[in-house]
């Protein structure tokens, strides 16, 4: 009985699994030239990390460069945030500033984690 039931079951879904295998190495033929065809270098977004001008003070902060991308800039400033332990316990979105955070931070004693990002702008160079 145990291999009258086998090989019903080998009757009837041996050959779908073999044309589903078909089907799949078909489309995926089929997505692969449609990806290399359509695949272009991504031109915006955080990939791209464009290295900029930076001011003075934050040049200073990063360690003396003249050029940064803004992630690697903020990716910096939240280590030295994590390092020196400037987050406020009780309200984990506030920052204490210390003299040097302060020298790119506009002279502020606390900075909210969403201010950092507006009053990072101030330092990259804008072109036009």
């Amino acid at each position: 009985m145990a291999s009258l039931a086998a090989s019903r079951w080998r009757a009837v879904f041996g050959g779908t699994r073999m044309l589903m295998a078909a089907a799949k190495t078909a489309s995926s033929s089929n997505a692969k030239t449609k990806k290399a065809a359509t695949t272009t270098p991504s031109r915006t977004g955080i990939r791209k990390q464009k290295m900029v001008p930076i001011s003075p003070q934050l040049g200073n902060f990063l360690g003396g460069s003249t050029e940064s991308s803004r992630t690697d800039a903020v990716k910096k400033i939240w280590e030295y945030i994590r390092l020196h332990n400037l987050q406020n316990p009780a309200n984990k979105r506030q920052i204490f500033c210390d003299e040097k955070l302060k020298s790119i931070f506009a002279g502020k004693d606390t900075v909210a984690f969403q201010e950092i990002t507006r009053l990072l702008s101030f330092h990259f160079v804008k072109s036009g």
